[in-house]
């Protein structure tokens, strides 16, 4: 598996990925090869974005103190 960065451009009236030329020869892949293409972009993914945001009206540390009571076992 190789991988690269490239960027989509419009090629005539569909869409094309270029490769630069010496990447396609280190790897055996040539003009009409098959390959998998899997595309990830590179805008930065925010934590929010993936699992909201999580509103609490209690203080943190008021949180931390009800952990702590929750874990205390009187040992």
């Amino acid at each position: 598996m190789i991988e690269t960065k490239g960027q989509i451009k419009k090629w005539g009236n569909s869409i094309g990925i270029r490769i630069k030329k010496d990447i396609l020869e280190n790897s055996g892949i040539g003009l009409n090869s098959n390959v998998k293409v899997i595309l990830i972009p590179e805008k930065a993914i925010k934590v929010k974005d993936i699992f909201g945001i999580l509103k609490i009206k209690k203080p943190t540390q008021e949180i931390m103190r009800e952990i702590d009571e929750e874990l205390d076992i009187g040992f």
